[in-house]
């Protein structure tokens, strides 16, 4: 009933607050006379109270004292009511000594002014507080009320309570905060209790809880873990408090708290960078990402965007993809220089009209075909673009005086069992050889483009491979999937019970991209830190169960067998190769076997020539030469590893 009440005009609040100030001012002139109302001037008073309306009437309106809602006051109300009361009262004070020069009447005491102003500001708040504890108390009365633990005793704590008490039709009640600050331990805000966090457990059964909402931008992902593992085993309720950007935005609403995502819980502490480092360097360069429609070529531009670089060229075949990007980057970077260009890595011509168009000094190689089952089925598309994308890409970047150029591989080129990841492998070979190969007196491209046979080529630029696992969130990754079939029912399709995966947020992986493009000298191939693999299967239960369903149950889980091509776990090194540190402890250097580059040149041009012509078995045969570890799983080309090898220009 109560909670229908509509919001009542802001006319009647100033009315009400004026009222409150004659009953102040005529409290303080009795509490003057020691509550002897015969000793009152009441001709005096009638004078006093006229003037003190005129005054707080100007006042209150200007200060708008009566624009806040009664029911929601916050702060904010109370140091704009003190302000409004204090200078009413010191306009009464410097009105009332005018009066007393002009007619040499007395009207009010400067005592019964101060005693008025503690009266006021006590009476105008004291109203507005019982207001606002009667709605909340009959809000928090409702019999089917979801009880709230509030994760997190801080500023981001204190205003997700408040979001609650302000929206009433939210039919929840905090009965605590819990916190791991033991310092805050046994503290109130707002009413509300601060418990240990250590006893979340106990607290859970205590007090029937319901929901836990974590309001800290500050827990370790190891504690977040714990203490979902705690509630999902009570079947309590796991929500998140929206970003910081959402809060800088403006008030943040009950409907921004959401299901905790499975991201938040993968996540790692933020990797710190040489911000400094990587600012000398790219300072005013231009730079050239390719593939920047993608997720990780995209984001490598949000990140580049943080620096004070010169014109970044975002290069993709998707017109789609990169329009959606440019227009993004129009709205959030309005003074930075870039520029979109529609092109196919494979495109020579047209690659080269880029070059030279932009000369680019830095190039970020992130364009690549990458879905596994897919490239099993199609080897010559992916030789095109993972191959000789690559190599048209390099080679230009040579004869264009490319100062460094990062590419972006994957753990799938280590140990490949697949075409995608084998493609992957040939292109590091290539561009590590290339940038062996530079300078030495005897180099000559036996096939290639001869860029080195033009007197005006200096081989000056630096080649750099990073290697890295799956990114969170990514186009076609597991978890939107697993998402989008938990949304629809079910069932959540895994291939294998024991597959597992790293994992690493896009962020993450392309802050490390710029961090080994910095500090790369040319010929290393960076492998990044991906911390521990996790099971698909338990990735998939989790997920299951912070959307409030039972795996196997409310959603089932089926088993649709490894894809063509697909291994149970991924590598970051081959048995081979070994690493070396570098002064970032998430970034290390492997040390891979390295190749002559006429003789991978000479390899590449034949596998180029089979892809052309869509041959697919030759490809994959001639990959397989030039990747001996290549050994198919899964795979209708698992019969080739069974035959005797093919000669290299076969």
């Amino acid at each position: 009933m109560f909670t229908k009440l509509q919001i009542v005009s802001r006319w009647i609040i100033f009315t009400i607050d004026i009222c409150l100030s004659v009953i102040a001012l005529l409290f303080a002139v009795i509490l003057q006379k020691n509550f002897a109302l015969n000793h009152i001037d009441f001709l005096a008073f009638y004078k006093a109270v006229v003037l003190m309306i005129i005054v707080n009437s100007m006042v209150f309106y200007s200060v708008k004292t009566y624009a806040g809602i009664v029911r929601y006051t916050s702060a904010q109300d109370s140091f704009r009511i003190l302000f409004a009361v204090v200078l009413s009262s010191l306009i009464l004070f410097f009105a009332h000594a005018i009066a007393i020069v002009v007619t040499g009447e007395h009207v009010i005491t400067a005592v019964t002014i101060i005693t008025y102003t503690l009266c006021n500001f006590l009476f105008l708040i004291t109203y507005r507080i019982i207001v606002k504890y009667f709605f909340m108390y009959i809000k928090n009365a409702s019999l089917d009320k979801i009880r709230i633990i509030i994760y997190g005793a801080g500023e981001a704590g204190v205003a997700t309570k408040r979001t609650f008490d302000h929206d009433p039709k939210v039919n929840k009640t905090i009965i605590a905060f819990v916190d791991d600050d033991i310092r805050k331990v046994g503290k109130t805000i707002d009413g509300v209790r601060i418990l240990d966090a250590g006893n979340l457990e106990k607290l859970i059964a205590e007090h029937e809880v319901d929901e836990i909402i974590f309001a800290s931008y500050a827990i370790p992902v190891e504690r977040k873990n714990q203490v979902v593992d705690i509630a999902l085993e009570n079947e309590v309720k796991i929500l998140n408090i929206p970003s910081p950007d959402v809060w800088a935005k403006g008030p943040v609403t009950t409907a921004q708290i959401q299901n905790i995502n499975i991201e938040d819980l993968l996540n790692r502490k933020t990797i710190q960078i040489d911000i400094e480092g990587i600012q000398n360097q790219l300072k005013d360069k231009r730079i050239l990402i390719t593939g920047a429609a993608g997720s990780i070529g995209s984001e490598i531009v949000r990140q580049l965007l943080k620096f004070e670089t010169g014109l970044i060229i975002l290069c993709d075949q998707s017109e789609t993809g990169l329009h959606n990007v440019y227009l993004e980057l129009e709205e959030t970077h309005v003074n930075t220089n870039f520029h979109a260009f529609i092109g196919d890595v494979r495109d020579v011509k047209r690659m080269e009209k880029l070059f030279i168009t932009y000369k680019p000094h830095y190039v970020y190689h992130a364009a690549a075909y990458k879905h596994v089952p897919l490239m099993e089925d199609n080897p010559a598309e992916a030789i095109k673009t993972n191959v000789f994308g690559t190599k048209t890409i390099a080679d230009l970047s040579v004869k264009y005086g490319v100062q460094k150029f990062v590419m972006i591989s994957t753990d799938k080129a280590v140990n490949p069992t697949n075409v995608m990841g084998a493609s992957k492998r040939i292109a590091e070979i290539y561009v590590q050889s290339l940038n062996n190969s530079l300078g030495k007196s005897d180099h000559i491209y036996t096939n290639g483009l001869s860029y080195l046979n033009e007197g005006n080529v200096k081989p000056i630029t630096k080649f750099i491979t990073t290697r890295f696992g799956n990114v969170l969130g990514s186009n076609g990754s597991v978890i939107p999937r697993f998402k989008h079939q938990i949304e629809n029912g079910g069932p959540v399709t895994v291939t294998h019970p024991e597959i597992t995966r790293y994992f690493m947020t896009i962020p993450e992986a392309c802050r490390l991209v710029l961090e080994a493009g910095c500090m790369g000298k040319g010929g290393e191939i960076f492998v990044f830190d991906m911390g521990k693999s996790v099971k698909i299967v338990e990735l998939a239960k989790k997920m299951i169960r912070l959307a409030g369903l039972v795996p196997n149950q409310d959603i089932k889980i089926t088993y649709s067998g490894l894809r063509p091509g697909e291994k149970l776990f991924e590598e970051l090194l081959n048995d081979e190769e070994s690493t070396m540190p570098t002064h970032h402890e998430k970034i290390m250097i492997g040390q891979v076997r390295e190749y002559v580059f006429n003789d991978i040149e000479a390899q590449i041009y034949q596998l180029v020539q089979f892809a052309v012509s869509s041959n697919n078995r030759q490809v994959v045969k001639q990959m397989k030469v030039i990747v001996p570890e290549f050994i198919s799983k899964n795979s209708v080309f698992e019969e080739l590893d069974a035959q005797e090898p093919v000669e290299e220009n076969s």
